[in-house]
């Protein structure tokens, strides 16, 4: 297939994260055609839990919990940063490619990823051993903006949660040059992957051209999007911009993560 018959050829679009979350969604972009753009509008800093993590690290390698979670790839970082040890004995649950990704380069092993979708209701849905009624004790690593679905889902299933904030996510001012390019609509879609990233596009790129498309991922990044203003005539099926937008998403959704968004 020619790079002109692609859905997305035409579209530049920015991509607000980097690392291997980035990378994943640039790949996925580039083979439906789209040019991509690497500009992160987020970054992630130390929790302000360092002693609560620190504390629940020690107790993992210990081996006192039956499973950890992680829907992110932060984690991985997070992990490999304390040099935590994850024993051969404790089950590893994660939502998400670029998690998955990160987990196995950092040489940490996966028991179970959710298999209809990449999401957090999938996980708790297709999770089979929460269900036994046996009382897990379980750790939920997590940024301190992502909504607990995962946490709150295993407490309201009666298991012992251990949940940590294990990083903090802060925003990012975009280069000059990102911001002329948006301005311009030399860069003509933004991906917008989580609430946070929502906000730093509705503060940093008040002036939108009319035909810059904004693809929300998510139905909490979207109802943040809409509150802050951001263009949503594409979502409408009548729109010119419609197929494209909703290519957009698509092509993004079987690999994006649920960073930022839930736990």
């Amino acid at each position: 297939m020619s790079s002109e018959a692609k859905p997305l050829s035409g579209l530049r679009v920015l991509i607000p994260r980097g690392g291997t979350w980035g990378d994943l969604v640039s790949k996925a972009l580039r083979e439906q055609g789209a040019h991509t753009v690497t500009a992160p509008l987020v970054d992630f800093a130390h929790t302000s839990e360092e002693d609560q993590l620190v504390d629940a690290l020690k107790r993992l390698e210990s081996g006192e919990f039956d499973w950890m979670t992680a829907t992110s790839s932060t984690v991985a970082d997070v992990l490999t940063h304390h040099n935590a040890v994850i024993p051969a004995e404790t089950n590893v649950a994660i939502v998400g490619e670029a998690t998955a990704v990160a987990f196995r380069d950092a040489g940490y092993h996966i028991t179970r990823t959710p298999e209809r979708e990449n999401s957090t209701h999938a996980l708790l849905e297709e999770w089979s051993e929460i269900d036994t009624g046996d009382v897990l004790k379980v750790l939920t690593l997590r940024s301190d903006v992502a909504i607990p679905v995962l946490t709150e889902g295993l407490i309201d299933r009666g298991h012992d949660v251990t949940q940590v904030l294990a990083f903090r996510t802060v925003g990012v001012p975009a280069s000059v040059h990102i911001r002329e390019d948006i301005e311009s609509g030399r860069i003509n879609a933004l991906l917008v992957a989580s609430a946070k990233i929502a906000e730093e596009v509705a503060a940093q790129f008040p002036q939108l051209p009319e035909n810059t498309i904004v693809a929300c991922v998510g139905v909490n990044t979207l109802e943040v999007a809409a509150a802050l203003g951001l263009p949503a005539d594409a979502d409408d099926p009548t729109h010119g911009d419609y197929r494209l937008k909703r290519a957009l998403i698509e092509s993004v959704e079987s690999v994006i993560d649920q960073s930022d968004m839930l736990d």
